[in-house]
C-alpha cells in the first residue's frame, strides 16, 4: 500500500514538474526589449492589434497603429494614452491597407514622425465566412489583397531601413486557417496559406540581415471581433455558428494571453507561435495525415448552415446585422465582454 502511495506521489510530482516546465519554456521572454523602439501594427485599432498594443505602450515602445476608420482609431488612440501614461507616444494613421500606394506613405510618415520601423506587425485582416456556392471572386480578392498583399507591400517598405541597421522583427498573423482549410471560410483560408508561405519564405532569406520573420497561427481567440466579420448564405444561421465557436472555453484564447505569446515570440525571434492546444493539435494531424484530416472537416461541412438560395443570399452583411437570440445568449458573453473591452462595439 505505501509502495501504491509512493508511486501515485511521484507521478503526480513528475506531471506537476512537467507542466511547470512546459509553461515556463512557453512563456520565457527573450532579449529584445521593446524600450524606445517603433513599433507599427496594422489593423491595430481594435481586437488583437489593439490589445497588442496596449503591451507595446507598456513597455515604452513607440507605438504607431493604422486602420480604415478614423473614429474607432481615435478612440484606440485615446484608450493606449491611458495605458502608456504621459510619456507615451501614439500615432494613429487612417489608411486602406489594400492599396500599394497607401502602405508606402503610411511607412514614410511612421519613420518622418517616429523613427525607423523596428517591430512591423501586420495584423490587419477580414473575416468573410459562408458556404463556397455564395461566394464569390471579390470575397477571395479582398481576402488576397488583406491577408497577402497589405504584409507584402508593408514589409517590402520597411525592409530598407532594416537592412541598413542590421535588425528588425516582422511579424505575420496569419490563422490556424493558413494550415488548414476550415469550411466556410474558403476565402479567408486560401489567403492565410498565402502569407504563411509568403513569410516563411521571407524569414529564410532575411535571417542573414538580423531580421527575423514570425509567423504566428492563431487557433479561435476570444477577441470580440465576431460581430464584426462578414457573412453570406444564411446569414443569421453563419453568424450563430461562428460567435458561439469564438467564445467556447476551453477552445479559445483570451486576447491578452494570445499577445504576451505573440510578444514574447517576437523578442525571441520564433519563426513560428501556433496559438492554442486545439489548434497545434489540428494542425499537427493534418501535417501527419491531410487527406484524412480533409475528409473529416468534409464530414463538419455537412453539419455547417446549408447555401443560401436566395439573390439575398450572396450579399454580404455584418456580424452585428445577423444577430440572433442566440447569438445574444449566455454562450457568446465572453466575446461580447471582450467586444467592450477591445473596441469592437
Amino acid at each position: 500500500m505505501k509502495s501504491s502511495h509512493r508511486s501515485s506521489w511521484l507521478w503526480a510530482a513528475g506531471l506537476g514538474a512537467a507542466a511547470l516546465a512546459t509553461t515556463v519554456w512557453r512563456n520565457r521572454r527573450g532579449s529584445y526589449e521593446l524600450t524606445g523602439r517603433t513599433v507599427l501594427i496594422t489593423g491595430g485599432s481594435r481586437g488583437l492589434g489593439l490589445v497588442l498594443a496596449r503591451q507595446a505602450v507598456l513597455e515604452g515602445a513607440r507605438v504607431a497603429i493604422c486602420a480604415r476608420d478614423e473614429q474607432e482609431l481615435a478612440r484606440a488612440r485615446q484608450d493606449l494614452l491611458r495605458y502608456g501614461g504621459p510619456e507615451t507616444t501614439v500615432l494613429a494613421l487612417a489608411r486602406d491597407l489594400t492599396d500599394a500606394a497607401e502602405v508606402r506613405s503610411l511607412i514614410t510618415e511612421v519613420e518622418s514622425r517616429l523613427g525607423a520601423v523596428d517591430v512591423l506587425i501586420n495584423n490587419a485582416g477580414i473575416i468573410i465566412g459562408g458556404p463556397l456556392e455564395n461566394m464569390d471572386t471579390r470575397d477571395f480578392e479582398d481576402a488576397m489583397n488583406t491577408h497577402f498583399w497589405a504584409p507584402f507591400h508593408a514589409m517590402q517598405a520597411v525592409l530598407p531601413s532594416m537592412r541598413r541597421r542590421g535588425e528588425g522583427r516582422i511579424i505575420n498573423i496569419s490563422s490556424l486557417g493558413g494550415k488548414v482549410a476550415i469550411p466556410h471560410l474558403t476565402a479567408y483560408s486560401a489567403s492565410k496559406f498565402a502569407l504563411v508561405g509568403l513569410s516563411e519564405g521571407f524569414r529564410a532569406e532575411l535571417n542573414q540581415h538580423g531580421i527575423y520573420v514570425t509567423t504566428v497561427c492563431p487557433g479561435l481567440l476570444r477577441t470580440g471581433s465576431a460581430q464584426n466579420a462578414d457573412v453570406k448564405g444564411n446569414h443569421e444561421k453563419e453568424y450563430a455558428w461562428f460567435s458561439v465557436a469564438d467564445a467556447l472555453p476551453g477552445f479559445t484564447m483570451s486576447a491578452e494571453q494570445a499577445a504576451r505569446r505573440i510578444w514574447n515570440a517576437t523578442r525571441r525571434g520564433d519563426g513560428e507561435l501556433i496559438l492554442s492546444l486545439p489548434a497545434k493539435l489540428l494542425a499537427g494531424f493534418h501535417g501527419l495525415m491531410p487527406g484524412i484530416t480533409t475528409d473529416a472537416l468534409a464530414w463538419v461541412n455537412r453539419a455547417l448552415p446549408a447555401a443560401g438560395e436566395s439573390e439575398a443570399a450572396n450579399e454580404r452583411r455584418k456580424g452585428y446585422e445577423s444577430e440572433t437570440a442566440i447569438t445574444k445568449s449566455f454562450l457568446t458573453k465572453l466575446n461580447r465582454d471582450e467586444a467592450a473591452r477591445n473596441n469592437e462595439n
